[in-house]
């Protein structure tokens, strides 16, 4: 490959660095280095940790050098709504995770005293979830939290790490359109929702957008990495936004499900759709690349499974063998909403599950084969309520639902999906923000010339995986019952 690309993609559990670019009309990537995410409990409170996530970021560098690999470009993308604080002195803040319970009233305070829910739909479109940036500065300011008080600016979490690389401070615009706090059809931070939470403009960086050229690494980077001053280019900073741009569609006639710790599904569109429906059905309207919307809703996603997972002491620790074994339980002993506040972040995931299948009158499941099932299954449920409503909303036949990310490999999950939907799966990548994060500095770069050809070069470097759907009649009463119990 001519250009080789430096994307640094960090998700909720974990992180890497990968080097990737085109390659005779084929997109090749290699993985450099894999490293955990964790968070960090002080005093009740929960952190990540930014330095570490610098510092991974910095060995996958030296690591490039010791390959003799020559860095085109780096960029980086994150999840979504968390930032750091910068002070005077330009000392970062440790960032408080969006899992952190100050947030847990954060949203219903701010609601009822400062603007109401009409308000700040209207103006942003986003789907309200405690956590989104907007909440979290409110909590903080309640708290009389010291670093935001003493903030000079105010990063996004791919911002702040492009600040630590380069000395530039910027926000990215689909990364921002995560907070809650911007207006889609100005493309800007509104000055009411961030007068609400005491800030103005100037407390963030320069608005950029993918493609968008941040910095130069630092002289002190490129001594410590033995690199040139190698330019950090803004892609989409929100990891959705990344995995969006990677979906190898042909046509704009696709649904999307981006299946990881979290899933998202939704369509690509052109302009936000912000009505009565999509407040009441609690729909998001995301930036995306080439000023393309994505409107979506977030959906709990695998994040039950894994927190499962790590609490199961005899499971095997394979998801194949797991989840083969979980496909010779009954079909449908109980069924979860995914989305319950129960399963936001319990002390104990698996007593979770237990006691809502045991609240709504249901089979209480006993072994990890019976639980990871039911997790499957329920999710497919879900993914069919959202997927009908993004049917009613769109302007457009949806003919194909595409997975991508991590979750495209569970080939039980996908059938699932397939048969609850009642519509073809298109399974792959498994890179999908990797994928996007090195395209978009491609097309920065003048490889591909925009969003279109990204998408032909992806589908034709990759196989996908087709699902179509089968046991219909078993899948619609399993969906009755569903909405029965949800409803509850």
């Amino acid at each position: 490959m001519d250009k080789c690309f430096f994307a640094v993609d960090l998700g909720a559990t974990s992180g890497r660095t990968i080097i990737g670019g085109i390659n005779n009309g084929k997109i090749e990537l290699k993985e450099l280095t894999r490293f955990p995410n964790n968070l960090i409990e002080i005093n009740g409170h929960y952190y990540w940790d930014i330095y570490a996530l610098y510092f991974e970021i910095i060995k996958g560098l030296k690591e490039a050098k010791n390959n003799n690999i020559a860095i085109t470009s780096i960029g980086i993308d994150t999840w979504g709504v968390d930032f750091v604080c910068v002070a005077d002195d330009n000392s970062i803040s440790q960032p408080i995770a969006y899992r952190d319970p100050h947030t847990f009233e954060a949203m219903e305070d701010y609601l009822a005293n400062v603007k109401t829910r009409d308000q700040v739909y209207n103006i942003t479109g986003i789907q309200f979830l405690n956590f989104n940036s907007i909440f979290q500065l409110h909590a903080m300011k309640k708290a009389g939290n010291v670093a935001l008080k003493n903030a000079k600016k105010i990063l996004f979490i791919p911002d702040a790490l492009s600040y630590m690389l380069t000395g530039e401070m910027v926000c990215e615009y689909t990364i921002a359109s995560t907070a809650q706090l911007l207006d889609p059809r100005t493309k800007q931070l509104d000055p009411s929702l961030l007068e609400s939470v005491g800030l103005s403009q100037d407390k963030f960086g320069r608005m950029v957008n993918p493609g968008d050229f941040i910095g130069n690494i630092r002289p002190e980077v490129q001594k410590e990495t033995g690199l040139g001053a190698i330019p950090v280019v803004a892609v989409a900073g929100h990891d959705t936004g990344s995995a969006v741009a990677a979906v190898p569609a042909a046509n704009e006639n696709f649904a999307y499900l981006s299946s990881g710790t979290w899933s998202l599904m939704g369509i690509e569109k052109k302009n936000a759709i912000i009505n009565e429906i999509s407040y009441d059905r609690n729909f998001t309207n995301e930036g995306g690349i080439e000023g393309t919307t994505r409107f979506l809703k977030n959906i709990c996603g695998m994040w039950i499974y894994e927190r499962c997972r790590k609490e199961w002491t005899n499971a095997p620790k394979s998801h194949t063998e797991l989840q083969a074994e979980a496909m010779k339980q009954p079909a449908f002993q109980s069924i979860i909403n995914p989305d319950d506040p129960m399963f936001a972040n319990p002390v104990n995931m698996v007593d979770a599950i237990q006691e809502y299948c045991k609240k709504t009158g249901q089979y209480v499941p006993k072994s990890y084969a019976e639980i990871c099932r039911i997790i499957f299954e329920s999710l497919a449920l879900r993914y069919r309520q959202v997927y009908e409503y993004l049917e009613e909303m769109a302007e457009f036949p949806i003919a194909v639902l595409h997975i991508i990310g991590g979750g495209s490999l569970n080939a039980y999950l996908n059938q699932f999906t397939a048969n609850s939907c009642g519509v073809k799966v298109l399974a792959g990548p498994q890179e999908g923000t990797a994928l996007g994060n090195i395209m978009v500095q491609a097309k920065a770069a003048g490889e591909v010339k925009d969003l279109w050809e990204m998408r032909r070069v992806i589908a034709n470097s990759l196989e996908l995986k087709e699902f179509t759907p089968t046991d219909r009649e078993e899948w619609d009463k399993a969906y009755e019952r569903y909405l029965k119990i949800i409803d509850n």
